[in-house]
């Protein structure tokens, strides 16, 4: 007859359990790596958006083209229709739209690693200004 004990010895000594070992080890690597690249990501300040930086035509011309070259496939030619839910600028703060078009959200990517923080500006001036009606 087989102890309840002997179950745990037997089956730490298999390959399977090996396997499991080390994949819990490699998950917890890099969840805790992915928490800190968040964590660093959180950390980058949030530029200030001041009427100036809202009003300078540069932004807004800036964050136009972005839009019309990026953007538009999935939001359609000024929000809506396309892919993505359709924006309502007047219903968001800058910092609010920044976020989201640095950090991305839900299936919405990151940019920040493809566009510069002028360039995320930009975007945030256009989708604000009166120049972009959804």
């Amino acid at each position: 007859m087989t102890s309840p004990i002997s179950f745990p010895t037997t089956f730490c000594r298999t390959p399977f359990a090996a396997c499991v070992s080390t994949l819990l080890a490699v998950l917890c690597f890099t969840s805790n790596a992915w928490s800190e690249e968040a964590a660093a990501a959180a950390d980058e300040p949030v530029p200030a958006f001041t009427a100036v930086v809202m009003q300078d035509p540069a932004n807004i011309e800036s964050g136009k083209q972005v839009w019309d070259g990026q953007c538009r496939h999935c939001h359609g030619n000024s929000a809506y229709p396309g892919k993505a839910p359709k924006l309502k600028p007047s219903s968001y703060q800058p910092d609010f739209v920044y976020d989201r078009v640095t950090n991305g959200f839900r299936k919405m990517p990151a940019w920040k690693a493809i566009f510069n923080e002028k360039q995320r500006v930009g975007v945030v001036t256009y989708i604000m200004s009166s120049e972009f009606s959804p």
